[in-house]
C-alpha cells in the first residue's frame, strides 16, 4: 500500500493538470504550477518515484475499437481465505477483457468491469471462464446501457494547502 505523501500547492497542480491531460509538456506543467522547467521534472519524478503517479496511457474509445458492450459482474466466492482472494484476483489479472476488477466488503466479494465485443462475446466469457473458475460461487450481471461519467484519477482540490 502507498504511503500518504504531503503534497503542497505545487504538487497538487502538477497533478491535477497531468490527470486531466497526460501529453501536457513538462514547460506548459511548469508555467501551470508557477516555476520553472527543471524543478518540475525533478517534483514529477519525485511523485512517480513516490507511487503518486502510478503510470501514464491513453484514454482509448472502446466502441472504436469494437468493444460495445460493458458489463458489471458481481461475483460472490465459496471462500474468503486470503490465498483463495488473491488466487481469484490473479486469475481476473490474466483476463484482458475484465478492465476493472474491486474487492468489496458485504454479500458480494467482487466487482468486475468487464466489455466485450457484443453480448455473444460476454456469453462465451461468462460460461466458459468467470462462472466455471475454481472457488466462484455465483455471478449476477449488469449490462451497462451508457456511461455519462467516468473520470481519471481523484478528485484534487487546489485551493487547500
Amino acid at each position: 500500500m502507498t504511503k500518504k505523501i504531503k503534497l503542497d500547492a505545487v504538487d497538487k497542480q502538477i497533478l491535477s493538470d497531468l490527470q486531466e491531460n497526460g501529453r501536457i509538456t513538462n514547460v506548459e506543467l511548469a508555467q501551470n504550477a508557477g516555476i520553472s522547467a527543471p524543478p518540475c521534472l525533478r517534483r514529477m519524478r519525485t511523485l512517480e518515484t513516490e507511487g503518486v503517479i502510478k503510470g501514464y496511457h491513453a484514454d482509448v474509445d472502446a466502441e472504436a475499437l469494437g468493444y460495445s458492450v460493458t458489463i458489471f459482474a458481481f461475483v460472490g466466492l465459496t471462500s474468503q481465505a486470503e490465498a483463495d482472494l488473491r488466487e481469484f484476483e490473479e486469475m481476473v489479472g490474466s483476463w484482458e477483457t475484465v478492465r476493472e476488477c474491486h474487492m468489496l466488503m458485504g454479500e458480494t466479494d467482487f466487482l468486475l468491469k468487464i466489455v466485450a465485443k457484443d453480448w455473444d462475446d460476454f456469453q462465451v466469457f461468462l460460461t466458459s471462464k468467470l462462472t466455471p473458475a475454481p472457488n466462484v460461487s455465483h455471478v449476477k450481471t449488469a449490462l451497462a446501457i451508457r456511461s455519462h461519467k467516468d473520470l481519471p484519477g481523484v478528485p484534487i482540490a487546489l485551493d487547500e494547502g
